[in-house]
């Protein structure tokens, strides 16, 4: 935790009237939605590595006589101490802040029995699978109080870092806040072929970040609110305040997750050395990039490696610059675009076991064809949280998809304020960024993205397997507050010639 805690300055009458004057936006945006500006913080050199990391424990499961893996979890309300002795309270999967960590192969089936022992309403989406739309987990798939849902699948994509969190309709940012989320990894034989740290919990380790404000006695608390979104002033990883972890491998493979509602993070090593990345959302890239940093949106996973010394200590900070996130002075200061924190002390021990290097090609990331696209689609985020001037109603189909056919994406994000775009069921690639071709650490399989102002994306995605007009996916801001004030619109995947016949009186199979 922190030696001594920062506090946000409250924004001024003055810097809001600059900020209107920068970005236009309309006195909705500003003042109808009670937008606080929280200013720059930084805990670099501030925070104590005081407390051993959390590892989430791995998914206990079972195997049916049909061979289906099955995994149980729990929502389920409680009390976290963040401080020693402090007690907040959270929500969790299985416990009292966040979930245990599911893990499967490629080719095995699976079943979750999900169980809501809250007192109101929740949904678990898996974010970034590829699987039915009624196993989804997104609004249309509600598990009410003391109610059960058991979706089942086939695991058939690449191994990769997932994660499972709440998705109802106008509630996503609170249930997540509150702690619901967890990882859900995939492994393949090509993956495993390679020879990279693979141990869980010792030499691969999950890295889930949050933001969160806490009280001066160590109760966590409701956070400032920029445009963005609710912004801590502190870091949690994987529940654990100023954390550290020791480590006695000389490669480490870090999975970061940026499970924080609102906030971007520029990752980077604290004595400057390069960010190895191995991985984006839907797997594995041809070949490791190294980075000066490692930018993750809301929602977004990256794979890293990271060799150390005997007895060395290394920082994972977050260096967010307005440069980085894009974002124009006032703006960028008042969505976290230029705080810094310190995330993670890795510490190795004195003796280390050696570890190869990692080959010099990972895995084959198959390119889509342009040529083949049947549909195009364009879709515009404003500054109102509405996708192409429409704000999300649960019984309107926006768009619909034919099974088996590759379509082109082109996302715009016409405003100077920050937003993201993530797309249910597939991975895509992204084809260009304002005509230019990805960089290398955009290159992979990804499921979402930070759309940077001003600007147009190109994403090409296949719609394969699964078919079903009277259920929908979503697409839609991972910015969870602008999700929820209705910046998401639903799409149907049909069979030739089909249309889409799903209602808001969709029927959920509840018990």
């Amino acid at each position: 935790m922190l030696r001594t805690t920062p506090r946000r300055p409250r924004a001024t009458i003055a810097s809001t009237a600059v900020l209107t004057a920068v970005i236009g936006a309309t006195a909705f945006v500003l003042a109808g939605c009670g937008i606080a500006g929280p200013g720059t913080v930084s805990t670099v050199g501030k925070v104590a590595f005081e407390t051993p990391l959390a590892i989430p424990p791995l998914a206990e499961s079972t195997v049916d006589a049909d061979g289906t893996r099955v995994f149980s979890l729990e929502a389920r309300a409680g009390t976290t101490e963040f401080a020693p002795g402090v007690a907040s309270e959270t929500w969790g999967f299985d416990g009292s802040y966040l979930g245990p960590t599911l893990v499967a192969d490629r080719g095995e089936r699976v079943r979750v029995d999900v169980a809501n022992a809250l007192d109101e309403s929740t949904t678990v989406h898996w974010h970034g699978m590829h699987l039915p739309p009624e196993m989804d987990g997104g609004p249309h798939q509600m598990v009410e109080p003391g109610g059960t849902w058991s979706p089942e699948w086939a695991i058939d994509q690449p191994a990769t870092t997932l994660w499972y969190h709440p998705h109802p309709h106008g509630e996503t940012e609170s249930h997540v806040a509150r702690g619901l989320a967890g990882m859900f990894l995939l492994h393949d034989e090509a993956e495993r072929a390679l020879g990279l740290p693979s141990e869980y919990g010792v030499d691969d380790l999950p890295v889930i970040v949050q933001d969160a404000g806490f009280s001066a006695d160590g109760r966590k608390e409701d956070t400032q609110r920029g445009y963005a979104g609710g912004l801590g002033d502190e870091l949690l990883v994987n529940g654990t305040r100023g954390p550290f972890v020791e480590v006695s491998d000389e490669l480490v493979r870090l999975r970061l997750l940026n499970a924080s509602t609102a906030r971007s993070y520029a990752f980077a090593w604290g004595d400057g050395r390069p960010v190895e990345l191995i991985g984006t959302d839907g797997g594995l890239l041809e070949a490791s990039a190294s980075l000066d940093h490692v930018r993750l949106s809301p929602g977004e996973r990256a794979e890293v490696l990271l060799r150390v010394a005997p007895g060395e200590r290394v920082v994972l900070q977050s260096r967010m610059t307005p440069e980085i996130a894009a974002l124009d002075g006032p703006v960028a200061v008042m969505n976290g675009g230029t705080d810094e924190f310190d995330v993670l002390e890795v510490r190795a021990a004195e003796q280390l076991d050696p570890s190869p290097a990692p080959p010099a090609t990972l895995v084959d990331v198959p390119d889509l064809d342009p040529s083949e696209v049947a549909a195009d689609r364009r879709f515009v985020l404003g500054d109102s949280f509405e996708i192409n001037g429409h704000a999300m109603e649960m019984g309107r189909i926006d768009e619909t998809v034919t099974v088996g056919t590759l379509e082109r994406w082109t996302v715009v994000n016409d405003t100077s304020l920050p937003h993201s775009f993530h797309v249910h069921d597939v991975q895509f690639r992204i084809a260009s960024i304002d005509g230019q071709a990805p960089p290398p650490e955009l290159a992979g399989w990804k499921d979402t993205i930070f759309a940077d102002p001003e600007t147009e994306y190109e994403l090409l995605m296949r719609f394969e397997d699964y078919a079903d007009p009277d259920t929908p996916y979503m697409y839609h801001c991972h910015l969870l507050w602008h999700e929820d004030q209705g910046m998401m619109g639903q799409f149907a995947v049909v069979e030739p010639g089909q249309r889409a016949t799903m209602t808001e009186e969709t029927d959920h199979d509840h018990h």
